[in-house]
């Protein structure tokens, strides 16, 4: 996988304000907001900022937090998971491996087969249907 490496500048041109703002300086959208909270449109979601295929909606699941959640990213490999202390909690972050774009966070409340929920944001999205 080929590392994306940008100026701020040029992540401020390519993305608009709201994806700029979650995916570059880890903000979050509103819970019960997002594009792709209730989708049930079969496919798969791509990083907004580089591209990378990273959830199947195949391993969406209705979470009830808010946001989109997942139990498994299309492959561990392409996301990354970072030590996140911040607003006075002890979370996982999860970011794009390939750009760094920050997603979301991974909990372990979710459902089988790996226990795990990777609650992302969906502005940090773009769905690709499948044909």
């Amino acid at each position: 996988m080929k590392k994306v490496i940008k100026t701020e500048d040029a992540w401020r041109e390519q993305l608009d304000d709201a994806q700029f703002q979650v995916c570059r300086m880890r903000g979050t959208e509103r819970p019960f907001t997002g594009e792709y909270y209730t989708n049930t449109v079969p496919g798969v979601y791509h990083c907004v900022a580089c591209d990378t295929p990273l959830f199947d909606t195949e391993t969406q699941f209705d979470a009830g937090c808010g946001w989109p959640s997942y139990y498994a990213p299309i492959a561990e490999e392409l996301i990354n998971e970072v030590e996140d202390r911040s607003h006075g909690m002890q979370r996982t972050e999860v970011t794009c491996a390939c750009c760094d774009s920050h997603l979301g966070h991974v909990f372990p409340d979710g459902p089988p087969p790996t226990g795990l929920r990777y609650c992302i944001n969906s502005v940090c999205l773009r769905l690709e249907p499948r044909s």
